[in-house]
């Protein structure tokens, strides 16, 4: 509108009619104004989002992108199925009655083992030279059968001499029976099984890796027969996990996560996501144990299917798959780490100003929880009380103030929701001396699974990823109690066959002694 030069030459109805024309352009220009504004405020928190998001996407940059099948991962597959052919077979063995014949079996025709490997002779005579009749047995011969043994870096063979003893009064004939094996008229004795299995799930080196490097040895063990010892002692193994199991969810406080691992789908040359759950106890229970169990997927269901009955206090992160377990009596303990991993991610991502706060306030609940890793339960209590709960108190009217100041939708508020939904079960630490501040302990009892991903690439089936779970819990279980995991398994493998049933308790890690 042209503004006229004399305001004094209208009339009154056209002074009122300016005025009017006024406000309403400087209303049209206010809402123009707060439009605008209104704009450059989403254009700022999608920019933030994205940036957030990028920042994210770059620290992850190398991970794999996908997981396509070529033919020397297919080729590895061969360990898998005989491996579990070995397991199955066993296990249709143990279900055969006393008093069912056996099957015939064919005997396999076994190569020599390669005379230039040192030989330990053992032999094994009968206790008295003298027959119950009360004659001199006359000894006719003997029995001699070879074991390949192997201590880290070198093969030798074990000479089981068993002589043959003779009455010549009664004729009978008498022979000291051979020692029980893991694997009955194996060559393996437990010292290489144990190497096989530790070479495998601690050092993630596949079975044909495996094969090469004993070829170089001068022993040529097929990628198949290895793959049936595996079988068969993740077979045999199984009673001490479930043994495990038992004494583990006795426990009142449990940590619990899962990953994900490739598994071959049934009858197809894809994989598919499974999960590997592990369940662990703190650093402050007496009992220091882990177990892994392998499941099709992620769903709830199968975090109560090992839970069962139990109702202690579960420390983990805030998946879902726990809450129909929370709503049945298990009492939720947060992590404060990934709370804290939210600020840090934002951090890293703009140097937010908000972040660097949040982290410096955990950062003081991390410093007591260091003064207080060797004090007793109640000792760590009183010193949460005095020093960490005022912090905790701080941090949560710092979230709750910060958070009426920024946009919904943004990576701050992302953020701080995420601990302020979650702050009863984040501060139920303070509450028991007992508890851990984070799930950092089951997180790193995870880590080996990570480690292995990039050598096994995926499991080649169920039973292959069960199977895996088992010895992997025994060889961690192991080495939380302070036991070289090689030593561990070659003498339980060497005491299993004989060891009474109702004793397994005495194998397990944390009871654990080395034969004398």
């Amino acid at each position: 509108m042209t503004m006229p030069t004399d305001l004094s030459q209208l009339s009154p109805d056209q002074l009122r009619h300016l005025a009017a024309t006024l406000m309403s352009q400087v209303e049209q220009q206010g809402q123009a104004l707060a439009q605008n504004q209104q704009a450059l405020r989403h254009s700022e928190q999608v920019n933030q989002k994205l940036t957030y998001e990028l920042a994210l996407l770059k620290r992850h940059a190398f991970g794999k992108r996908s997981e396509q099948l070529n033919a020397l991962q297919i080729s590895l597959l061969e360990e898998v199925v005989e491996a579990d052919i070995a397991a199955i077979e066993t296990g249709l063995e143990d279900l055969v009655t006393p008093d069912a014949p056996p099957a015939t079996r064919k005997a396999p025709k076994r190569a020599p083992l390669p005379p230039e490997l040192p030989r330990t002779e053992i032999r094994h005579e009968p206790e008295s030279e003298h027959c119950p009749c009360g004659c001199q047995r006359r000894r006719i011969g003997e029995e001699i059968s070879e074991k390949l043994d192997y201590t880290p870096g070198v093969f030798h063979v074990e000479r089981h001499i068993r002589g043959k003893w003779v009455c010549d009064h009664c004729e009978t004939l008498t022979q000291a029976p051979m020692p029980a094996q893991i694997i009955d008229k194996g060559i393996a004795t437990a010292g290489l099984l144990a190497q096989v299995l530790i070479a495998k799930y601690a050092d993630h080196l596949p079975l044909y890796r495996q094969e090469q490097i004993f070829a170089r040895a001068g022993v040529a063990i097929p990628r198949s027969t290895l793959a049936e010892w595996v079988g068969l002692c993740g077979v045999r193994l199984q009673p001490l996990i479930d043994a495990l199991r038992d004494l583990l969810l006795s426990e009142p406080v449990l940590h619990a996560d899962e990953t994900p691992v490739p598994m071959l789908a049934p009858g197809k040359k894809k994989t598919h996501r499974a999960y590997l759950w592990a369940y662990a106890t703190t650093p402050y229970a007496g009992l220091k144990a882990v177990i892994y169990d392998f499941t099709e997927g992620r769903g709830g269901q199968h975090a109560r299917d090992f839970l069962g009955e139990w109702q202690g206090k579960l420390i983990c992160d805030d998946y879902s798959g726990y809450k129909q377990s929370f709503a049945k009596g298990v009492t939720e303990i947060g992590c404060m780490a990934h709370a804290r991993r939210k600020f840090v991610d934002l951090h890293v991502a703009g140097k937010s100003q908000i972040a660097e706060q949040a982290i410096e306030l955990f950062g003081q609940l991390y410093q007591v929880e260091r003064e207080a890793q060797s004090l007793t339960a109640e000792e760590r209590q009183r010193l949460r009380d005095t020093r960490a709960r005022p912090i905790a108190d701080a941090l949560h009217r710092w979230m709750l103030a910060h958070r009426e100041k920024v946009p919904n939708g943004s990576a701050t508020a992302k953020a701080l929701d995420y601990s302020l939904k979650r702050w009863a079960a984040l501060t139920r630490y303070l509450d028991d001396g007992g508890l851990p501040i984070d799930n950092n302990r089951v997180e790193n009892l995870i880590r080996p699974w990570a480690l292995g991903r990039s050598n096994w690439l995926f499991a080649g089936s169920l039973r292959s990823g069960q199977r895996a779970a088992t010895i992997m819990s025994l060889i961690q279980s192991a080495k939380l109690n302070g036991h070289d995991p090689y030593a561990y398994l070659k003498d339980v493998l060497q005491r299993l066959p004989t060891h009474k049933a109702s004793q397994s308790h005495e194998l397990l890690p944390q009871h654990w002694q080395p034969a004398d």
